[in-house]
């Protein structure tokens, strides 16, 4: 997360930025609100579903690598992946977005 900012607030603010942007977004599972690991699923419907996971760049910045794979895959093959994930690290969350057009914009480069 970014610097100063615990996983439930950095949560809640990208949920309102989506709310705001007209972008529905939901949080499908709550992990540690202070340190836990966000799983974010990107549902882009016919264009497929990917996962991304946290990641750190070399500069300690945010960044996020896709979790499912260089290509988009199915609605099934990213809720197992992200089962997987949380059933290894208990303290991960995860939150949801549809978005049609690929209107959501990562806060970090992407790995």
């Amino acid at each position: 997360m970014v610097m100063g900012l615990n996983t439930g607030l950095w949560v809640s603010a990208q949920v309102r930025i989506c709310d705001r942007a007209f972008i529905p977004a939901t949080v499908v599972r709550h992990g540690d609100p202070d340190a836990g690991t966000v799983l974010l699923k990107l549902n882009r419907f016919e264009q497929g579903v990917t996962v991304y996971t946290q990641a750190s760049s070399l500069n300690d910045e945010p960044a996020w690598s896709r979790g499912t794979g260089p290509t988009p895959v199915s609605e099934a093959e990213a809720d197992a992946y992200i089962e997987r994930q949380v059933n290894t690290t208990p303290t991960s969350g995860s939150s949801r977005s549809r978005t049609a057009g690929g209107q959501y914009k990562m806060d970090g480069k992407i790995v």
